[in-house]
Formats: C-alpha cells, structure tokens, sequence
C-alpha cells in the first residue's frame, strides 16, 4: 500500500492518502480549459467525477464529503475513494518489468464495453468531428504559445500544427464517416497508466475527465489512443500497438493506421501542454517531459501523413515489382492502370489482350479512362487516410499533372519514382513474363519509351539489382525508412477489383 499518509498534487487537484483511503481536493483554479474558481463548480465537478467513474470503477468511488471550515459551514468539498495499491498501478507494473499484456487485454475490453454503452447523439457527434478537433488542437497551440517562458521549440509547434492541419484538411471524407458509424462516445477522456490499477480480480480505470462533456465527447479510438500514447511514453511502444489492436478488434474498428496517428499524436501533445502548465506551477522536471512529449506528438504526425506515391517507368523496368513489394512492405493501397484498364474493358485481369501499340484496349480513348478512374479512386481512399501506391507508366506529363491535382485537393504528399533497368536486363524480363496483367512486349517497351514526356520530378530507381534492393533505395528516397515510423499498423494491402 505504501505509506499511510500521503499527498499528491497535479496540475488541478490535490490527493491525501490516508490509510485505506484517498481524498481529492479539486484546486481553485482557471486554465483555459476548466475553471475550479467558485465553490459550486468544484461541488458539481465532484459528483460528477464520482458518477462517471463508478462506469469503470463503481467498488472505488464511494461518494463526496464535505470540507467543513473552522466557523463550522462548508468551505469545499472532497471525492472519497477506497485506495488502491501502489505497486498495482499499471505505470509501475511497466517500470518494473512486471507482465501485463493480459491486463491491457482486459483494459482494453473494458473500454470497448463502455464505448459501446455510450450515450449517443448530434451533439457528442459534433464533438467528435473534424472542426472539433481542430478547434481543441488550436486551443492548445494557443495555450502553449501564450506562457510567458516557452517551454517547447517554437520551431517544434510550428511543424506539429503544420502537419496536423495538413491532415484534417484532406480527411474531411474520413471524419464524416466516422460520425456516421457511430464513433463519437462519451468517453473517458484521461486515460493514463498512473491511474489504472491491475489488481488480481480485473483492472480499475480512475480519473475520468469529469469538468468539461465536450473534451469526454469524441471518437472512441481518440480516448484509447490516450492510453497508448502513455504506454508509449513509458517505453513500451508494442504494448501501445498491441492495445489499441485489441481496443479495434473489441470494437469491430477498421480505421486507417493514419487516424491511429493522428489521434496518438494528438494525445502526446495535450500531455505536453500539461507538463507546460505544471512546470509552469513550480515543477522542475516537466519542462523535459514536454519536450519528449512534443517529439513523440512529431513522430506520429510524419507516420501519419498521407502519401501518394506514383511508381513509373517503361515496360520491363520493373515498376510493378516494386509497386507490389513496396505496397506489401507498407500495407498501403496498390492501384495498377493495367489491372483497372481490364477491369473496364470487361475482361479479367489475367486475360491477354494484347494489340499494336496504341491500338484495342491501349488506344488513347481506353488509356484516358484508365487514368481517370485510377486517380478518382486514389482520391477517394486518401481523403479516407489511405495512403495509395499508383502503379503504371506515367509516361504521358499530362497524366502526371493529374495526380498532383490529386495530391493537392486531399493535402496528401506526392512521391514520384521511375523505375529504370539495363536494356538487357529489361528484355530478358520482358521475354520471360508469363502471367502478367501487362500485354506489353518489347517493341512496345521500345514504342513507349520513345514518346515518354521528361520527367524531372521523379526519383530514378534501378530495379536491375534484386527487388529488396530496390525497395530499400525507393523507402530511403521517400523518406520511409522502417527505422522513421514509431509503429506500423499494418494491414495487407489492397486493390480494389
């Protein structure tokens, strides 16, 4: 248990542990974000911490007392909770070495479970949407810009609000279709290691944001990304994956890895305004937390970001290869013009149509189509959070100009490769092919690479090597290298038709 009495303080309460018991004193204070300066706003916070607390700890939160002054009248109120020990905090448990995968497990089914019995209706959706969160990010750039003494690398802000509006500006598709799944709950709001408890009969999660419903109403994988930017921040980042697995698997949640991001990165930084706010009351070593809080929220907004990587090149240089080993090292979306083209046209993919250059299925007319409706559905899955690998030619400038429209109207980041090989090593690739989707051969490959328009833009890759080679050069040059992301939700790559 530790010892028999004790006090904690954070940023807006103070705790008194005595014996069996725990005692929180809500502070007289106004941060912006929550104003304890009247008596009767700590009286109503009070009873509201007890109720909703008792949804995921209803044997711990026993009731309020009153906090009688020496004239015998009441001068605040307290929460009374039955203490929990020390050693059973989840936060300890990690420090320590200790196992506690099937503790997250059960966190993570408990959480599910209150999401599920959430209140619903248009004003927790509104809540949860896109110009909410947009509203609490710049609420908080606003917060952390306004201290006196800056605590975090004004350059660091900058780039964090940077790409944070960049994604929610292209993810309006997304966050609509969240609402309409029914994703925006009321919450926990708070959820972090210290104040969860693993005791042998089933986990206690305290501390619900009791003081304002709008920061409880959001979408439910936001509030369990809270706890997997703590596990994070303790140094146990497959953990944080793990969790938030179980919390998707529990909820049936099919979210795109970016909004995982997205919603982690979001946590870090609130966590970071935090430490900004308690150094700024007089604690000495939060000024280093928020700075490694700032880089973490950095991390996930760069693993977060969409990118639309067009993958070129003449037959035989090896750009589907490469397309298909990079989707399949990413888990991103494969989109091929010659699979899509078929699909059009009525045919199977593995069907042969071969013709002359520029003639049947490959003539102006049947190109133009398969262009378009390739972008169109990049377009839609980036707007989703997708990011989309484009497999085809890209000989064609105009065609280019295209996807950068593409990459603009969703503020995704456009990476352009071209696929080279040596002349020899192309045509033996072409002469062996057997059960391609292309019907290129080589007078084709020669046809086409006699009329490809410069494109300067694009990195060059040789494919002449092995695959893994190349797949290692293209991740360095877009900047994707495995040892840059700080985790990968992974999820097999797809291609629609």
């Amino acid at each position: 248990m530790g010892s028999w009495a004790q006090i904690k303080e954070t940023h807006i309460a103070v705790v008194v542990l005595l014996g069996d018991h725990a005692f929180k004193l809500k502070k007289p204070v106004s941060l912006g974000f929550l104003d304890f300066t009247t008596r009767e706003a700590r009286q109503a916070a009070c009873h509201r911490e007890v109720e909703l607390n008792r949804r995921l700890a209803p044997d711990v939160y026993e009731g309020v007392a009153d906090v009688l002054g020496p004239d015998g009248e009441v001068c605040d109120h307290l929460v009374v909770m039955r203490r929990m020990p020390e050693d059973r905090r989840l936060a300890a448990m990690i420090r320590s070495g200790k196992p506690v995968e099937e503790h997250l497990r059960q966190i993570a089914r408990m959480v599910a479970g209150m999401h599920g019995r959430s209140r619903h209706g248009p004003e927790i959706d509104r809540e949860g949407g896109r110009e909410a969160l947009r509203s609490r990010w710049t609420a908080s750039f606003g917060e952390v810009r306004a201290l006196p003494d800056a605590v975090l690398d004004p350059e660091a802000v900058e780039e964090i609000e940077r790409l944070t509006l960049r994604f929610l500006d292209g993810r309006a598709p997304l966050f609509a279709a969240r609402v309409n799944e029914g994703r925006i709950v009321d919450g926990h709001g708070d959820l972090l290691a210290e104040d969860i408890f693993c005791l042998d009969d089933g986990p206690r999660i305290l501390d619900c944001l009791e003081f304002d419903e709008r920061l409880r109403s959001v979408d439910g994988l936001d509030d369990a990304a809270f706890l997997a930017m703590d596990l994070e921040r303790l140094g146990a980042p497959r953990l944080a994956e793990t969790f938030l697995h179980w919390y998707a698997e529990f909820t049936d949640d099919h979210a795109p890895p970016s909004l995982w991001h997205h919603y982690v990165a979001y946590r870090a930084f609130v966590r970071a305004k935090v430490a900004c706010l308690r150094q700024r009351q007089g604690d000495p070593g939060s000024g280093g937390e928020a700075r490694l809080l700032a880089e973490l929220t950095l991390r996930h907004l760069r693993a977060g970001a969409i990118p639309l990587i067009l993958v070129g090149g003449s037959p035989g240089t090896g750009k589907s290869t490469l397309a298909a080993a990079l989707a399949d090292r990413l888990g991103y979306t494969l989109l091929g013009s010659d699979r899509i083209r078929k699909e059009l046209f009525g045919i199977s993919p593995e069907q042969h149509a071969s013709a002359p250059f520029g003639e049947g299925i490959y003539d102006r007319e049947h190109t133009e189509r398969a262009y378009a409706e390739m972008l169109l559905r990049a377009e839609m899955l980036l707007h989703l959070g997708e990011p989309v690998i484009l497999d085809a030619s890209w000989i064609d400038a105009g065609h280019r100009t295209a996807a950068e429209r593409v990459a603009r109207r969703t503020s995704s980041d456009l990476a352009a490769l071209r696929c080279t090989a040596l002349p020899q090593v192309a045509a033996e690739r072409l002469a062996r092919r057997t059960g391609a989707i292309s019907d290129a051969d080589q007078a084709i490959a020669t046809a086409m690479a006699a009329m490809a328009a410069p494109w300067p833009d694009a990195i060059e890759i040789d494919t002449s090597p092995t695959t893994e080679q190349a797949v290692e050069r293209a991740l360095t040059a877009i900047a994707l290298s495995p040892a840059t992301v700080p985790w990968r939700f992974r999820r097999p790559q797809m291609e629609p038709g």
